[in-house]
């Protein structure tokens, strides 16, 4: 795994400089996610795979399932990429991608895990409630977790807010051992 991180990274920073001073960050977001996806596909990953077909034909048959017309810097990117035999990794490339994008932008991934459904009007409350108190932009995952009984956990990066029922009884468990 490591190896894949270690070839996928210099990529996904030429392409996001390249993406950062044409202006087209969000451009290039939804041609990796479906780069991404066209490589994620089990038999295209197998063909990719295959030594019988030249980087020429692997490079074909990617843009082919593009659409076949795609922008000159994409067709190189792909191009580059199998001609390295490196279009596997094009999903890691995607990953980190975003989170370049997302450092950028100011954009923080926060996992919401809460005890019951929360409908747009709780959800888009929380997120600016949540917002306000990290002091940053948030995507929202929401998970449900039912073990919380009440409430939420957030997770933003390596922060954790806990306002749950569970998190609030460990705490009161914790304070009545001392």
């Amino acid at each position: 795994m490591a190896e894949i991180v270690t070839i996928a990274r210099p990529y996904a920073e030429a392409v996001f400089r390249i993406a950062r001073e044409q202006g087209k960050l969000g451009q290039w977001s939804e041609r990796l996610a479906a780069l991404s996806a066209v490589v994620g596909n089990a038999e295209v990953a197998a063909c990719i795979a295959n030594p019988n077909l030249t980087a020429k034909q692997k490079a074909e048959l990617v843009t082919a399932l593009l659409g076949g017309a795609v922008e000159a810097d994409v067709a190189s990117m792909i191009q580059v990429l199998a001609g390295s035999d490196r279009l596997a990794v094009l999903p890691e490339i995607a990953i980190f991608f975003e989170s370049l994008k997302s450092a950028e932008e100011g954009v923080k991934d926060a996992v919401i895990f809460s005890a019951f459904p929360l409908d747009d009007a709780q959800q888009q409350k929380l997120l600016s409630d949540l917002e306000a108190r990290f002091k940053t932009k948030l995507r929202p995952a929401i998970k449900l977790d039912p073990e919380l009984i009440g409430g939420v956990r957030v997770e933003v990066g390596d922060q954790v807010l806990d306002a749950s029922v569970r998190g609030k009884l460990a705490t009161m468990a914790a304070a009545l051992r001392n």
